[in-house]
Formats: structure tokens, sequence, C-alpha cells
């Protein structure tokens, strides 16, 4: 057997440490907002988020403005992995494809078993989400007593769960559509797209604007303007060489980090977290809305990413790396239950003007992302080691045992 190691990017590396830092950010900014919005502030706090600049309040330019740049900087990430990451190798690729599939699907049955035919069941995309920067940020904690290659599965399993989340907003979270804007934007992403496959323009300044338009013709247009920050990152000239500088994909998306990480997720949380606990909240923790987030972040994310992969494996069509065991798979599954930004977002566009059920969600949202986060720590403190006597965490060792091999 062949025995291939190789350095994790210094891209991939700064991703994994800025999600240590961002991630204890957004838990603070979290705990600041729930507790003002629970304090004798909390009518001036609520009327803030709620007041409004240019037609829209200041809620809506967080949700659609700046988190559009968030899902630009979540489209560069993914399609840095598509050409020269993880998911450019098929064989690479489909291990945390899979396990993704299943994390999207056994959350979604959960809730939908609980909610379908009932006015909650809009809320069936809320616990398909995974967080990337609270995930990355817990697996960061635990430094070197974990495999590298559970972190570059994680991250993997988490964009491919991103990208099923971008998906499911664009195909079920559409407002009454206008084939007249929509068809303008995507003309406007054509026209980007021929910029840098035709005529070769590696300026960005051509793309931000593009970018600039295209969100504005997609926000009338009926479609989640954050889905414009999508395709302007695929638009964008990238390099298939890892860690080339000099391309505009790669400087965007090094330039967008800090900013993304720092501000608008945190500026999120604030605006997004600020929930009135009344006296009734546990009550509405038992409504079928909630326990079906509750249930499908903490049971079914682990429960379709490990049953997904180990069928996956046991026909055959992948094979775990050598420094990982199903215990691993196990932790990066629980992991996955943190849903935190991307449930939140859509619970925004699954409940629009439902202030109750919202506040329901997003409270069920940070119960069952910590449960997620706790059970997933202490799960990989416990059994997390490598099986490999390498325990570099910036080296992966991507020699695979046979299939059959099932720990």
């Amino acid at each position: 057997m062949q025995r291939l190691e190789r350095r994790l990017s210094s891209t991939f590396q700064n991703f994994i440490a800025s999600g240590k830092a961002g991630g204890a950010l957004l838990i603070l900014c979290t705990i600041v907002s729930l507790a003002i919005a629970n304090s004798a502030w909390s009518a001036p706090y609520l009327g803030f988020w709620h007041g409004y600049v240019a037609g829209l309040s200041i809620e809506h330019w967080i949700n659609d403005a700046l988190m559009a740049v968030f899902f630009l900087l979540v489209g560069l990430e993914l399609k840095r992995e598509l050409v020269s990451g993880e998911l450019s190798d098929l064989r690479n690729a489909l291990l945390p494809v899979v396990a993704a599939a299943g994390g999207i699907a056994a959350p979604a049955l959960i809730h939908f078993m609980l909610n379908g035919g009932t006015p909650t069941q809009a809320g069936v995309g809320i616990p398909m989400a995974t967080d990337i920067a609270f995930a990355l940020g817990v697996l960061a904690l635990l430094g070197s007593r974990v495999p590298a290659s559970l972190k570059v599965f994680l991250t993997a399993l988490a964009v491919m769960d991103d990208l099923g989340a971008i998906i499911v907003i664009a195909l079920f979270y559409t407002a009454e559509l206008s084939a007249l804007f929509l068809a303008a934007a995507l003309a406007t992403f054509g026209a980007l797209w021929l910029l840098n496959r035709r005529l070769r323009v590696i300026a960005l300044w051509p793309y931000l604007l593009g970018g600039a338009l295209m969100w504005f013709l997609m926000l009338k247009s009926g479609v989640h303007a954050t889905i414009a920050g999508v395709l302007l990152a695929f638009a964008i000239p990238g390099s298939a060489r890892q860690d080339d500088a000099a391309s505009p994909s790669h400087r965007l998306e090094h330039a967008l980090h800090t900013p993304v990480t720092f501000l608008i997720l945190p500026i999120f949380a604030l605006a997004n977290t600020a929930i009135v606990i009344g006296a009734g909240w546990t009550g509405e923790l038992m409504s079928a809305n909630s326990l079906g987030i509750l249930l499908g972040l903490t049971l079914g994310k682990p429960i379709g990413i490990v049953l997904f992969s180990f069928a996956a494996v046991a026909a055959g069509l992948c094979r775990l790396p050598l420094d990982l065991a199903w215990r691993h798979v196990l932790g990066a599954g629980l992991l996955g239950g943190i849903g935190f930004t991307m449930s939140i977002f859509i619970t925004n566009l699954a409940f629009v003007g439902q202030t109750d059920i919202i506040n329901a969600s997003r409270m069920a949202i940070l119960l069952a992302s910590l449960a997620a986060g706790v059970l997933g720590f202490v799960w990989l403190k416990l059994m997390g080691a490598p099986l490999a006597s390498d325990t570099d965490p910036d080296t992966m060792n991507f020699e695979h045992r046979p299939h059959t091999d099932a720990r």
C-alpha cells in the first residue's frame, strides 16, 4: 500500500486557527445579546435592530447584505476545496460528501416526522446546517490530541453541508419570484464568468462591482440575496495550486477571513440572538418544532453522518484515512450538530414575521448547539487520540486501510 503524506495548506491552518478565536467571540456576543434582551434595556436594544435605514431594517441589512459577504467567503472556501483541496480528489471527497448527505437527511427526516403537515413544517431545513466556525473552533481546542485527518474531514463535511443549505435556501426559501430580475442576476453572473474564462481579467474590482449588482438583482428577484455571494465566489479567478497567493480568489478569501470572523458573524449573533426569554420558555421547547430542532441537531446529525459513512465504507465506495477510526467519525458527527449561524439564518427565512416561533426556534438552536459542542468536545478529548504514530497536526496521512475494517 502506498503511503502519502502531505502538509496541510497554510490557508487551511489559518482557517482552523481563526475558528477557535471566532467561536469564542460568537459565544461572548450571544451571551451579551441574551443578557441585554432580558434586561431593563430590552426595548431600546430590540428597537435598534428593528429600526429602518434606506427602506430596510438594520436586522434585514445584516441578514441580507452582510451575510452575503459571509456566503461569499463560504463560496470561496468551497471553490478552493473543489479545485485544489480535499474535494478535488474523488477518493478523498467521497467520504465527507456522503457524510454530509447523511447529516442533512437524518435531521430533516426527524423534524419532518414531528412537523409534517403542520404550520411549522417549513422549519425542516433548520437542523440540516452545521456552523463551520463553531465546529472547527471546538476541534481547535483539542489541538494535536485529534488526528489531522479529522480536521480535514470535518471541514470538508461542513463545507458540503453549507452547500446543501445554500441549495435548500435557493429552492425552498424563496419569496415571490420575479423572473425578470432573476434573469438579470443570472445574466450578470454570466458576464462575470466570461470576464474570468474568456477575457482572463484578474483584477478584483470588476467582479466586486458586478457582485454588488448581482446582489441587488437577486434581492429584487425574490431568491435570497445571499445566493449572490456564492455565485460571485465561483466567478472570481482562482488557481489549481494550493496557497497560490497571487490568485484573486485566494487574495479575496484571505482578506475576508478577519472581517467575517471578527465583525460580520459577531454582528449577526448580536442581532439574531436577542431572544426575550419568557416565563414559559421551557414549555416552548416541548413544541414539535423545537423538538425537531433539538433532536435533529443532537441526534440526527451524528446518526446520519455515522450511518451514511459506515454504509459507504462497507460498500467499498470509500475508506477511512489511516489515522481515523469510527469513534472519530462519531465525534465529527456530534460536532456537526452545532447549527448556530446557518440554523438561525434558515429560521429567519422559514418563519418570516412569526416572532414567537422564531424566538423558540433560536432558543432550541442555542441549546442544541451547546449540547452538541460539549458532547463532541468531551467525546473527542476522551476517545479522539489518532491511530497512527504521527500526531503532527500539520501532517496528514492518506494511507487507507481495507474497507472491511470497520472499527
